[in-house]
């Protein structure tokens, strides 16, 4: 199958509006070249007919005029769409400098102010880039299977829709996202969820575009497709990132807004005392505020690159910043800080029950259910060969339990105090619970047939790898205020909570209670990240100031709940999308010092050590408006150069990080 080109391609959104895309900057450099051409062939013909200028001046006029058309343009495009930037400050130096009649300097400064544009469009768009090559991984052919599967016809990806049915063979990389109905494979994840190790995948296990299938050939059936697939997402992300302004980037354009006539009024003041009109367009390269806008951008989208490598999926870019300010967390246990898979350690029917009656009432109750209680117990069931029967009617009371009909028989399998609410009288279960001394750190469930509770059941889970090197690597960030919210009872909440490190602890809540404590931790004025599973705890995890659903790859709930959505189980990342958030906002802060350090040390250079300049460009033999045109030109380009460089330190964070940990898909 070829993998050359990405379905995702033709539909993507541009990151730039056309005037400022990929297009624009090829002309716009090709223009820089023929314009320079013609200047090294003025000082050729100079040499060469040094009696006769004619020639040189000629060529010298013509590369300014190509060079400096560009820089033009973009002056009247931001004109015209009501923005005042860097670019009118050069284009009024660069006319200064013609009407001068010094053609040299107008055609340097020009030149290096496209190489500046031509380098913040393409460093800019590097992380864009990184992830085009992700889209690639998305082949640009898909088998579609038709007929019950029977006839196999090979079609574009981009035709590909919700609902079809496609066979992808050993080698070849998923076209769109979907679920395996047919065959049994090992999939490379890691471009998706930032897994390192292949996960085996089975029947209703989700797959995702651009991941590759190693070993098996499978029948998928498509989720979704083309841009609307998990990995475009993620592009989409990137993209609005350039065109999103958090809001410390909102403030630096408010800013610079009133900066143009500032420093218009700065260079009027300096030509009225000085009368040198050369050191005016010296000012006004130097005072181009080209590393102030790129400075936050930049860093971004490095940012959000990185956070993309590891399996980080962010809704929007200004969530980094919120995400740097985090000061407490609140933890869900289950299938959060646990692994979710629990297990029945304990069977307690009540005298005058059989065994095999309390394992089957429970397993009919909650086959209706998706909790993790409803798969324990089928597995239970399976493994002691209990049969039971699947009942009418089902209904899940959220928080509290399940009911459901089966021949006439109501079978309830929940809280005791969700029992005590209905009416039940859980005397006798709450003694046998308190004489059994390991039921201590269980999770309990009651059942009952009809308005008789016949027994409960006793669960426990397991600590998530890893969620001790996420507390530690937490404590290290200085963010001790933990908390763990569950709806599961003091004892087992405790078990976790005191091998976790977490000293507050909020036992049996109802999903309102655990939105009304978050919201009064948020009421105290620190700003608060929910963890959560992404399903259960929506509500919880929407009332936060930063939401984190775990494990939500392929889940549209999770992403739309949380604000961060982590593709994998791996606890760890929780701590690294901090620090990752932390350092994009000190990158920032240094980004904007080095753009204002810059700019203030420049205009002292040139307003209070003209004579010095002049002097050095005497020592190397350069005419002195030419020399600090070019010195101005590289000062300017070189302080955007070293934002960006800067910023691109963020893009490889986390590679010494280990390897996400691969939860093993379980379809019993």
């Amino acid at each position: 199958m070829n993998t050359t080109h990405s379905a995702l391609s033709p539909t993507a959104t541009p990151v730039r509006q056309a005037d400022n895309g990929p297009a624009q900057r090829r002309w716009s450099l090709h223009i820089a070249v023929v314009g320079a051409i013609l200047m090294v062939n003025s000082v050729i013909a100079t040499y060469f007919f040094y009696d006769d200028p004619v020639a040189g001046r000629i060529s010298a006029v013509a590369g300014a005029i190509v060079v400096s058309l560009p820089v033009m343009v973009f002056a009247v495009r931001d004109l015209l769409h009501g923005r005042a930037r860097m670019n009118e400050l050069v284009a009024i130096a660069v006319a200064a400098a013609f009407v001068m009649g010094k053609y040299e300097e107008a055609a340097v400064i020009a030149f290096f102010m496209i190489l500046a544009i031509v380098a913040e469009e393409k460093t800019a768009t590097g992380a864009r880039m990184a992830l085009e090559g992700l889209m690639r991984l998305t082949p640009s052919v898909a088998r579609r299977v038709s007929g019950g599967s029977v006839e196999v016809v090979e079609i574009s990806a981009t035709e590909l829709v919700p609902g079809d049915f496609i066979q992808v063979r050993p080698g070849e990389n998923f076209p769109a996202d979907g679920v395996i109905v047919s065959g049994n494979t090992t999939v490379n994840q890691a471009t998706f969820t930032g897994e390192s190790l292949p996960v085996d995948k089975t029947c209703d296990a989700p797959v995702f575009a651009g991941t590759s299938n190693l070993t098996g050939a499978v029948d998928v059936r498509v989720t979704a497709a083309g841009p609307d697939t998990g990995l475009g997402n993620v592009r989409r992300l990137i993209e609005a990132a350039e065109r999103i302004r958090p809001p410390i980037t909102r403030i630096t354009d408010r800013y610079i807004s009133y900066y143009t006539p500032v420093i218009l009024a700065v260079a009027a003041i300096l030509w009225f005392f000085t009368q040198d009109m050369m050191r005016v367009v010296y000012i006004l390269v130097i005072a181009c505020p080209c590393a102030l806008i790129v400075a936050t951008p930049s860093a971004v989208v490095a940012a959000l690159s990185a956070a993309s490598r590891l399996g980080i999926y962010i809704r929007n870019v200004d969530h980094i910043e919120i995400a740097a300010g985090i000061r407490s967390l609140v933890f869900d246990k289950t299938g959060t800080l646990t692994t979710g898979r629990l297990d029945v350690v304990r069977l307690h029917p009540l005298a005058g029950v059989e065994l095999t009656t309390l394992v089957a009432s429970a397993a009919a109750a909650e086959s209706g259910s998706n909790h993790p209680v409803a798969g324990a117990l089928a597995r239970l069931a399976a493994k002691t060969n209990v049969v039971w029967q699947k009942p009418d009617t089902f209904s899940e009371v959220a928080g509290y339990g399940v009911e459901a009909g089966s021949d006439g028989v109501m079978l309830r399998a929940g809280r005791l105090s969700w029992f005590e609410e209905l009416g039940f009288d859980t005397t006798p279960i709450r003694r046998t619970i308190e004489d059994d001394a390991e039921a201590s750190g269980m999770s309990i469930i009651g059942v009952s047939r009809d308005d008789v509770i016949i027994g409960w059941l006793g669960f426990r889970d397991t600590l998530r790898p890893g969620a001790a090197d996420a507390m530690a690597h937490l404590d290290r960030l200085g963010l001790t205020d933990r908390h763990m919210v569950t709806g599961d009872n003091a004892s087992a909440a405790g078990v976790v909570a005191q091998a976790l490190g977490i000293g507050n602890v909020q036992t049996d809540c109802l999903p309102g209670e655990k939105v009304d404590y978050v919201r009064n931790l948020k009421a105290s004025g620190i700003t608060v990240a929910v963890v959560g599973d992404g399903i259960n705890d929506a509500p919880a995890l929407a009332s936060g100031d930063i939401g984190i659903a775990m494990g939500a790859a392929g889940s549209d709930v999770a992403v739309g709940s949380a604000s961060v959505a982590l593709m994998n189980d791996d606890v760890r990342r929780i701590p690294m999308f901090i620090e990752l958030a932390r350092r994009a906002r000190y990158v920032v802060y240094g980004n904007l010092a080095i753009g204002a350090a810059v700019i203030v040390g420049g205009l002292t250079m040139f307003v209070v050590g003209d004579g010095m300049l002049n002097q050095i460009a005497g020592v190397v033999g350069i005419r002195p408006t030419l020399f600090k045109s070019i010195i101005a030109a590289s000062i300017h380009i070189l302080s955007t150069l070293a934002v960006f460089f800067n910023s691109a330190r963020l893009i490889r964070f986390g590679d010494d990080a280990a390897p996400a940990f691969v939860q093993e898909p379980s379809h019993e």
